[in-house]
């Protein structure tokens, strides 16, 4: 009886695939969600469509396509660019920090309808607090390694 007892309290862990664990749940999780989001929202937007009651969003709309290409233009320039600060100054963050400050500039210059001298100036002073707030955080605080 006794030998019963304790093999049920035994534990043992498998720990070449005991990492998978947490992300096995959380991709069935996201699954579920996905399926969730498709049949209450995808479903009915697509049957509104074929009735004739709305049009898709894509369809039919002018591109702007100065910001389109714009954007992933410089999505492209900004990783590449933060691999080669970074390798400058290695296992700092300056490759983040750096390249953030002025991709975010940028893109804030790209969207901006209308320029003037204080939408220019609130656009440099977030290019330059909202990187450096969120490198100091990532790098200082949590010694989190960035490029």
């Amino acid at each position: 009886m006794e030998s019963g007892l304790t093999s049920l309290l035994d534990v043992s862990i498998n720990f070449e695939t005991s990492h998978l664990f947490f992300p096995r749940i959380i991709h069935w999780v996201i699954a579920v969600l996905f399926v969730i989001i498709l049949v209450v929202h995808t479903i009915p937007f697509l049957l509104a469509v074929k009735r004739g009651e709305k049009t898709l969003p894509i369809l039919g709309e002018t591109m702007d396509k100065f910001r389109f290409f714009g954007s992933l233009a410089l999505i492209a320039v900004y990783f590449h660019m933060m691999s080669v600060i970074g390798n400058m100054f290695p296992y700092t963050g300056y490759g983040f920090l750096f390249v953030s400050i002025v991709f975010v500039f940028l893109m804030s210059l790209m969207y901006m309808h209308t320029r003037t001298r204080r939408k220019v100036i609130t656009a440099a002073i977030n290019a330059v607090v909202a990187p450096s707030l969120a490198w100091f955080v990532l790098a200082k605080l949590f010694q989190i390694t960035l490029p």
